[in-house]
């Protein structure tokens, strides 16, 4: 296996494990808990696993895999703090999530090297000539942080029952 590919394969598990644990854990909730929240005033867990939906279902368009499964999302998790009105249920944040991340790993798993070192959506030609670190491989490891970060909080949230 070459440097590049261990690299990539490393990553790809990292994300793939942050996906699984907070699989796990959000989906294991009641209702009840989902209503939790992380600290007082704070987030409350379901609040954090939509944000975290909508932030996986951005990343689709983002590395150039496909167009959003739930745009939906944004307003609720992402343009607006918790406490607003959510209009999703637990059933359907799951199955949203479910097929977000299935859809995004597809799309992930099949990149290669090359693919990885490309520029994201968001970047333009002219920037990424200048700044070739704005590429899907940096954009995935973002994300992994981000996942990572919001998951330590529910755990530490599901710590205090």
């Amino acid at each position: 296996m070459t440097t590049e590919k261990s690299l990539i394969d490393s990553a790809l598990r990292g994300w793939k494990s942050n996906v699984e644990q907070a699989d796990k854990l959000f989906g294991g909730l009641s209702p009840e808990q989902l209503e939790q929240e992380v600290a007082p005033g704070k987030n409350r867990l379901i609040y954090l696993w939509g944000h975290l939906a909508a932030v996986n279902d951005r990343l689709l368009p983002l590395l150039g895999i496909g167009e959003r499964l739930h745009p939906e999302f944004d307003d609720m998790f992402i343009s607006n703090p918790d406490n607003s009105v959510l209009t999703v249920s637990e059933e359907t944040l799951k199955t949203a999530w479910q097929e977000i991340n299935q859809k995004l790993w597809e799309g992930i798993a099949k990149f290669s090297a090359s693919d990885w070192a490309q520029r994201h959506t968001a970047v333009s030609e002219q920037d990424f000539e200048r700044e070739p670190h704005r590429n899907r491989f940096a954009v995935l490891l973002g994300r992994t942080a981000h996942l990572a970060y919001h998951l330590g909080q529910a755990a530490l949230a599901q710590r205090k029952t």
